[in-house]
């Protein structure tokens, strides 16, 4: 490859400064999901060098991210060769939200009852309602209704981390 090709490629390529700065992120997260296997630029040197591939790569990220997967989940999306593979990590993703809309709702609907004027919550009429529901049986009991706590605070982002409770909204 000639000189002029090369010094085209790079002026049309990104440094790791301009796509941080492009997306809002410090350098450090680009690094990191090279590190993970998202993204791999091109390297002038020691320089990372970012194509508009990249970008659309970046782009991706982000939105996924903000879709609420992690970086593995992610990094299966994009290197997915078949649509239904990708759909299944997707059939996934789509289950653990629909947990946390429902716990969602589930805390929205014990602060709809609005400020309660008993003084013991426990003879608030819209509080017991809340009780008598929560302690009609359920499909998930015991150890499942633990997994699927943990799955749903390992989906908000809780890791293997406690919350000193059973992962309850409230």
């Amino acid at each position: 490859m000639d000189m002029a090709v090369i010094v085209r490629l790079n002026v049309d390529m990104k440094s790791i400064g301009e796509v941080a700065a492009r997306f809002g992120l410090p350098t450090h997260v680009l690094r990191h999901w090279e590190a993970q296997g998202l993204l791999t630029p091109a390297r002038a040197g020691d320089r990372r060098r970012y194509t508009d591939a990249d970008l659309h790569r970046v782009a991706a990220i982000l939105i996924s991210k903000e879709a609420g997967f992690g970086l593995a989940d992610i990094r299966t999306i994009l290197a997915a060769r078949s649509a239904p593979a990708r759909h299944e990590v997707m059939a996934r993703h789509r289950e653990r939200l629909q947990t946390r809309i429902a716990r969602a709702q589930a805390a929205f609907d014990m602060l709809e009852g609005g400020p309660c004027p008993h003084h013991d919550i426990m003879t608030c009429p819209h509080f017991q309602g809340l009780l008598a529901d929560r302690l009609q049986p359920s499909s998930v009991t015991g150890l499942d209704r633990r997994n699927a706590d943990r799955a749903v605070e390992f989906a908000d982002g809780g890791g293997s981390r406690s919350r000193g409770h059973s992962g309850d909204v409230w």
